[in-house]
């Protein structure tokens, strides 16, 4: 039990198991092979958009935006693709840039305008889909491209592919973050902006570009969520955000930046997923959903803030019973 509030993973992965035999308890339908395979599905949005967030949080910023950003990205997909004749591949990648260009508005505003985060985000989450609304009259462009749908539920070596897009992601994400200047840069400013700032970290640049990171993160999420529905919505990624957030702090990412695993985010996406999978199987209201992964957040966070003080009680306790 020590171990399991003292290692960086251990928890994470408690967790996941936890909620995933509870699930299972509840409902005989989740091990069901179609619903597992839809799981895999399913994580991979809030996973990858889950990945920006991540990086937000590193440097103690908070991002709000993803969701909405979610709705406008497939909004101006759909239009260019289905109605402005754009090839497929070159919509796709403007679209990508397009959510990186909004996490530059944002994390220009946030660094350098010194606009608190959560301030230009929640903003952004309102702007974000307002401006989606305004896209086809605010209805829905269904049947974007035949070809679309292969990204999210095409398969390679019998595994879904939207698999191999997490494992190539986080992969390049833990990489950055382990083994280059930046990412250390990302844990520094989070740790302590005012000492990396005199170690000679440009603060406002990094800060910047972690938006930047949750932009380009975004627009790959949008660009799943069009193919997963061949269609773009102005009211696509309601809630995301909440569950992006949800995946990190499960994951072990501390609100005051400064320290996490990005791979734990993976897990903590997955434990979120399994939840509102079990929750819809046992026909819980959104309503209740949405108090559920509240819920969880807050858990998380104080299991977070009270990590030390409940190892050592542990350890304590333990000592005592050898005594």
């Amino acid at each position: 039990m020590t171990a399991l509030f003292r290692s960086p993973i251990a928890a994470p992965l408690a967790a996941l198991l936890m909620v995933a035999l509870a699930t299972a308890l509840t409902t005989p339908r989740f091990i069901d092979a179609g619903n597992l395979s839809n799981l895999a599905l399913q994580v991979s949005i809030v996973a990858i958009v889950a990945i920006g967030s991540t990086f937000v949080i590193f440097t103690g910023g908070i991002d709000l935006a993803p969701g909405s950003a979610i709705a406008l990205l497939t909004m101006v997909f759909a239009v260019m693709v289905k109605f402005g004749g754009v090839p497929l591949p070159l919509a796709i990648l403007l679209t990508v840039l397009l959510g990186g260009l909004l996490g530059a508005v944002l994390g220009g505003l946030s660094a350098y305008l010194r606009i608190p985060a959560f301030i230009t985000t929640l903003a952004a989450l309102s702007a974000f889909r307002g401006v989606a609304f305004m896209f086809n009259n605010g209805s829905p462009v269904f049947s974007v491209h035949d070809s679309l749908e292969t990204i999210f539920y095409g398969t390679f070596l019998g595994l879904p592919l939207p698999l191999y897009y997490l494992v190539i992601l986080y992969a390049l994400a833990w990489y950055t973050l382990r083994y280059t200047a930046f990412g250390r840069a990302v844990y520094a400013v989070g740790g302590n902006p005012n000492a990396a700032r005199l170690s000679g970290l440009n603060v406002r640049r990094i800060q910047c570009m972690v938006f930047v990171i949750a932009g380009l993160a975004a627009g790959i999420g949008a660009i799943l969520m069009a193919a997963r529905l061949n269609s773009g919505s102005p009211n696509y990624g309601v809630g995301l955000e909440l569950s992006a957030i949800a995946a990190a702090v499960i994951g072990g990412a501390s609100l005051a930046g400064g320290r996490g695993n990005i791979i734990n985010t993976c897990i903590g996406a997955l434990t979120i997923v399994i939840v509102q999978n079990g929750l819809n199987l046992n026909a819980v209201s959104t309503s209740v959903q949405t108090i559920v992964i509240g819920a969880i957040i807050v858990v998380a966070v104080g299991l977070d803030m009270w990590r030390r003080e409940l190892g050592g009680a542990l350890q304590h306790l333990t000592g005592f019973n050898r005594t």
